[in-house]
């Protein structure tokens, strides 16, 4: 056995002795088939900016797919609030309140919801503004909701209750007998 370079050459072609103190430099050892030292070698810099670049692209993707989703939810909502029917009962009143409360807790954490992709070069500002529009058209459609079971006071009648009576004047025209 041959330990002059810290490689053994016996039998063994590719068997390296780590015992060795001798360092040995990367040209001793022959590449591997299929690489190539030239991928390693690219600047430092350009690796961090294009991994930089596709994190920021993947984080702009991903807030549009947030944005985008109460557009699943507000057709799924639609159909069980049409599923529900339009008689006041338990379960379309316990619908419609869950159409209600989805978009204004959704709203209330607009901030926290997007948090995940604050980088400076992604704009969150376009995929917040979607995400509100339509969780304000979900909370429409809650309302309109509301408003067909009939349990919005929309018309004079719902008020009739705090109004003051209505002061009566009367009218006499008696006196003239009749003949």
């Amino acid at each position: 056995m041959e330990k002059g370079k810290g490689v053994m050459t016996t039998s063994r072609r590719w068997a390296i002795d780590f015992t060795e103190s001798s360092a040995l430099s990367t040209r001793d050892i022959p590449d591997p088939l299929g690489f190539t030292r030239a991928s390693q070698e690219q600047d430092d810099s350009t690796v961090s900016k294009q991994k930089k670049d596709a994190e920021a692209n993947w984080k702009s993707q991903k807030a549009w797919e947030v944005a985008q989703a109460p557009v699943k939810n507000l057709f799924m909502m639609g159909f069980m609030m049409w599923m529900a029917g339009s008689t006041v009962h338990l379960f379309s009143i316990g619908i419609t309140f869950s159409a209600l409360w989805q978009p204004i807790s959704a709203l209330q954490g607009v901030g926290k919801i997007f948090e995940p992709f604050k980088d400076p070069k992604v704009d969150t500002l376009a995929p917040k503004l979607v995400f509100i529009a339509l969780n304000l058209a979900a909370l429409a459609l809650g309302v309109w909701k509301l408003n067909t079971l009939g349990l919005l006071p929309t018309h004079a009648s719902d008020w009739v209750s705090s109004l003051s009576p209505a002061h009566e004047v009367e009218y006499s025209g008696g006196g003239l007998p009749l003949r």
